[in-house]
């Protein structure tokens, strides 16, 4: 069996780039980072992602077909953040504060694997609501 293509710097930028859309906010890119490449190459392998949004204060997450352990963990994360949350099996997208936030800054749940930030305006998330359909997918 050949060995799978690393991903996460082997080439062309649309590599670093997946993109998100709901009918809400419509298309939205994500840059991936290096930080967590496990997390990174085990979601770009799950693409594309269709699944049902939930809200949690100015965040959203969503149910994804990976399974992956913590690495390199935050609670606090910025605003445009993009993560995986392991106990969750599930992406967050970090618009603002959370209901666990102490101040402005969000917080996630527990710790999350924090893969990528949103390349446009993240406060387009705001407009989405729980139930919603989202699609991630590659560039």
């Amino acid at each position: 069996m050949p060995k799978k293509k690393e991903i996460i710097g082997s080439g062309t930028a649309n590599e670093n780039v997946v993109k998100v859309h709901t009918k809400s906010t419509g298309e939205v890119h994500i840059n991936l980072t290096a930080r967590n490449p496990k997390t990174t190459n085990s979601i770009l392998a799950s693409l594309p992602i269709e699944s049902e949004v939930q809200t949690w204060g100015d965040e959203i997450y969503f149910k994804i077909p990976v399974k992956v352990p913590e690495e390199n963990t935050n609670i606090v994360v910025d605003v445009g953040d993009v993560a995986y949350w392991p106990p969750g099996e599930s992406m967050c997208i970090f618009f603002g504060p959370t209901p666990a936030s102490k101040a402005s800054e969000p917080r996630a749940y527990s710790p999350v694997n924090v893969f990528g930030r949103i390349a446009d305006d993240p406060f387009v998330f705001k407009k989405v609501k729980n139930g919603e359909r989202i699609r991630v997918e590659r560039r």
